[in-house]
């Protein structure tokens, strides 16, 4: 094609233009070196400040203290799904899981490999539809940490505020809503995310860690599943994704740039408010899927139309005229936007008039 769609993938997912053309011209010579970051060795001095400054660019965006960690390590976060587990469960090992879709069932899954887990509350026989509410947690005062999913990309739910879960440490999978907006750090334990969703190309996982949960890393586990052996070697004790942390650090550079994270939550609040609002008063022929508003996602708009039909043909049309990937999860069906901090609000000024179109002409 000779320009560019509106991405609405859930991910990997559109990342900023600017960034990809900044990316473009360092892709054959990167200033300085006289090649590719991609050809570029991760012990060099030139990749040691790439990912220094990425770091530090992250630390101000997030306003991140110096007890924690921050790591760049691969394996998505269904690997993470066992790292924190193996990593943070003793010494008590048990575990408190609150399971708001299918992303936090399958890391509860992998945590019942090391110990007890207990899951604090679920909304699966509501089909996932809204959050488990603070009344309804059953949290245990022995649990070794409290893990939650902050956005459910499937099911079109997203936290508004953490859980709160009294002393014992808080546990995030942040991959679909990391830096959407500020948050404050120092109430989580860690946070961990995986990069193709927000902030950056697929094969890159971001972990934030505490100092004190990196001393539960027992030396008897495998040395690469050790979350002290990274923290330990800046994310260099192996090869990393070397260009995908590159692309982050150009993204944070954008963020800084551009008002940080509190001009990005109006940002994604202004383009959400403007699809949700038009489904409300599509009269039914659209609906959304979340049953609560106050759960719905500024990441994952999820919605119906009348008939599954009619959603094959609107799919249809909708890729016809440029807006792709609106097709929703093969668990559910439906329709789903994601509408991550780089997707334009233009992009969802012109879906919502292609939406009405398709209304009026069905």
């Amino acid at each position: 094609m000779e320009k560019r769609v509106y991405n609405f993938n859930a991910g990997p997912a559109i990342l900023p233009e600017v960034v990809l053309k900044k990316a473009q011209e360092d892709l054959f010579i990167y200033p300085g070196t006289g090649m590719s970051v991609m050809e570029m060795s991760h012990r060099s001095k030139s990749f040691d400040k790439i990912i220094n400054d990425t770091t530090a660019n992250l630390r101000k965006l997030l306003n991140i203290p110096d007890n924690y960690h921050i790591l760049y390590l691969q394996g998505g976060a269904t690997l993470g799904f066992s790292l924190v587990p193996l990593n943070l469960m003793p010494p008590t090992f048990k575990a408190d899981y609150i399971i708001s879709g299918a992303w936090s069932k399958k890391a509860a899954k992998e945590a019942k490999r090391v110990g007890d887990v207990n899951i604090a509350a679920s909304t699966e026989n509501e089909n996932f539809s809204r959050l488990p509410k603070q009344d309804e947690l059953k949290l245990s005062s022995d649990a070794a940490y409290v893990h939650y999913t902050s956005n459910n990309t499937i099911y079109g739910t997203e936290y508004k505020t953490e859980p709160e879960v009294g002393n014992v440490p808080l546990v995030c999978d942040a991959s679909s809503d990391i830096l959407h907006k500020f948050i404050d750090v120092t109430k989580y334990a860690m946070i961990y995310a995986g990069a193709q969703k927000n902030i950056g190309p697929s094969g890159v996982t971001l972990y934030i860690i505490r100092d004190d949960m990196l001393e539960r890393s027992s030396s008897d586990l495998h040395t690469y599943l050790n979350l002290a052996t990274h923290a330990s070697k800046n994310s260099l004790y192996n090869t990393p994704n070397t260009y995908g942390i590159y692309i982050m650090g150009l993204i944070f550079e954008h963020l800084l740039e551009n008002g940080g994270l509190d001009a990005m939550y109006k940002h994604n609040l202004q383009k959400a408010e403007l699809l949700y609002n038009y489904i409300d008063s599509s009269d039914g022929f659209y609906k959304g899927t979340v049953t609560e508003k106050e759960d719905r996602s500024l990441m994952n708009v999820t919605f119906r139309c009348l008939n599954e039909d009619l959603e094959k043909k609107l799919i249809s049309e909708a890729t016809e005229n440029g807006f792709v990937g609106i097709k929703g999860h093969r668990d559910v069906g439906g329709l789903r936007a994601s509408i991550y901090n780089a997707f334009p609000l233009e992009g969802v000024e012109k879906f919502v008039k292609f939406l009405q179109k398709f209304k009026e002409n069905n």
